[in-house]
């Protein structure tokens, strides 16, 4: 089992059967493309391997604000719903945690849909706190 960034269009690729489970929209054909065209705006992807398969990704940025300062942002997270209740999503949160504080991070965030109650309690269980309303609008 570990942890890396993705590096080739192969092992983006091989994130997106994880990835897909949290953002069904997304077409297998455009995936890695969608990918590049997002890292070259600061987003990472991060995945955990186990017998050379993801089961758990994490796409992320780190960003500043004036109201966070320097902060990681999770955009996509998820574990394989097949793989799920066997701590890969706590070990590679935890990851992530670490790799926001090597670059100087003073704040973890992420928005999750009102819906997802199970994945809101798995945050709530890694220590993080409700502090805002996400709200948007379709253009």
């Amino acid at each position: 089992m570990s942890i890396k960034l993705v590096e080739s269009d192969f092992k983006i690729l091989g994130c997106f059967p994880v990835i897909s489970q949290l953002r069904p929209h997304i077409e297998q054909t455009k995936f890695v493309e969608q990918v590049r065209y997002q890292m070259k705006e600061g987003y990472q992807l991060a995945f955990l391997e186990v017998q050379k398969q993801a089961v758990a990704v994490a796409g992320f940025r780190i960003s500043n604000c004036l109201a966070s300062g320097k902060f990681l942002y999770i955009d996509d997270l998820v574990v394989d719903e097949l793989k799920r209740s066997h701590s890969y999503g706590q070990q590679l949160f935890q990851w992530i945690i670490e790799y926001a504080r090597n670059h100087d991070c003073k704040h973890l965030s992420l928005d999750s849909g009102v819906q997802r109650f199970a994945t809101h309690r798995f945050y709530l269980m890694q220590r993080m706190s409700i502090t805002s309303h996400h709200f948007s609008m379709e253009l």
